[in-house]
């Protein structure tokens, strides 16, 4: 048996929370499916405090929204947004309106697509960030199932890595996927040096030479074996575990200085295992790329909550949310947020700037009206509002 969910049985609502399927009889047996409502997706507060997330998962919310007989309005994917405004408002990244019968189901997987997605790239982001331009690779698919593979590197490619692992994630995003080699090869083929000489030998020119040192010996003399087995090694990398560490920082160190004195300073040296973004953080000034691998592919999730604001127009609200349709709006100059009801068509930044309105409306009448960006457009967008909104790098540690 396969335990994986088609797209039709996702949009057919087979992968929903039973009680919206009860709640349908109910509603059908009252003949309420056919009230109109304002539906809006917003996040309370983000995970280990953070301050800011990246929205992520709107493509497939929309291939499961398409033809049902309703309005969304959503920000852009790869919107860099805080969980609420100024005034302590949630900001709605995505508002549905229509009959609620149309969609009602759907809620359970809309709200996975952008849950898992955003929390990804917001991991990734802030891998990146505190990489502070080194290079960053997705390591982690194999720590999830196997079905996810393009879901986990699509995220964490938008979110900013400079490189993902598996296959299929490459085909998908259009980029040669990156990787070393694996402690197997060391082992079967001999040792380090017989390795690194069968990776050059046998594996395409293109591809970098990049040694696996701590496989059997010490990685200072591994990376000294490495450098002096071909004339083209462009990195080494430590995956050195635990138990063997003490401080990683000075076994880096070390490597550095002889590979330095024998004239092997073009020679980078790559780490992974176990990374997060404070580890990223403490071992930048010392190292040239990181792989990083669970931290990214199992990032806390964004944890999106949905809402009724409107039933036949008039603002209602559970306990605890506001009523009422909303748009979001945004300073162009200082990327602050605010949130207005639907009513408001003119607001103005704190800062004395006018604001712009974020939600576009992706869905008219059931019909997909935009076109997706790219998602190495989605990359820039991250990439852009990071550096233009000077997000502040101390908060990621």
């Amino acid at each position: 048996m396969e335990w994986i969910a088609s797209y039709d049985e996702i949009k057919a609502g087979k992968t929903t929370d039973v009680y919206f399927d009860r709640t349908r009889k109910c509603l059908e047996g009252d003949d309420l499916l056919k009230t109109k409502v304002t539906f809006e997706i917003t996040v309370s507060s983000f995970p280990n405090k953070y301050p800011w997330a990246v929205y992520l998962g709107l493509e497939e919310v929309v291939n499961i929204l398409v033809g049902k007989n309703i309005d969304v309005y959503s920000l852009s994917e790869g919107t860099i947004f805080p969980a609420r405004d100024q005034a302590g408002v949630r900001i709605p990244v995505m508002i549905i309106e229509g009959e609620y019968g149309e969609f009602m189901e759907l809620e359970t997987p809309l709200l996975g697509f952008l849950c898992y997605q955003s929390g990804i790239g917001t991991a990734s982001a802030r891998v990146k960030m505190a990489a502070k331009g080194k290079s960053v690779l997705s390591f982690g698919v194999r720590r999830m199932h196997p079905a996810v593979t393009p879901v986990i590197d699509r995220g964490a490619w938008i979110g900013g890595c400079d490189g993902v692992s598996s296959i299929l994630s490459g085909e998908k995003l259009g980029v040669t996927p990156s990787g070393t080699m694996p402690h197997a090869l060391v082992m079967l083929t001999g040792g380090i040096v017989e390795a690194t000489k069968s990776f050059d030998k046998h594996v395409e020119p293109e591809v970098s030479r990049v040694a696996l040192i701590d496989t059997f010996n010490d990685e200072k003399f591994s990376a000294i074996l490495a450098a002096e087995a071909i004339d083209n090694l462009q990195a080494v990398r430590l995956d050195t575990p635990g138990s063997r560490k003490g401080s990683f920082i000075e076994i880096i160190q070390e490597v550095r200085w002889e590979l330095d004195v024998r004239g092997f300073n073009h020679v980078n040296i790559f780490v992974s295992g176990g990374l997060n973004e404070k580890t990223v953080g403490e071992l930048e000034a010392h190292v040239d790329g990181f792989g990083v691998g669970t931290y990214i592919s199992n990032a806390r999730t964004i944890d999106y909550a949905a809402d009724i604001v409107t039933i036949e127009g008039v603002p209602r609200a559970k306990r605890g949310k506001m009523g009422g349709k909303k748009l979001v709006w945004q300073c162009e100059k200082c990327g602050t947020f605010q949130v207005a009801l639907a009513s408001k068509t003119d607001v103005n930044c704190s800062c004395g700037e006018k604001m712009i309105s974020k939600l576009q409306q992706i869905i008219k009448n059931g019909e997909q009206i935009q076109d997706f960006p790219t998602v190495d457009e989605s990359r820039t967008f991250v990439k852009d509002q990071i550096w233009n909104f000077n997000i502040d790098r101390e908060t990621i540690l």
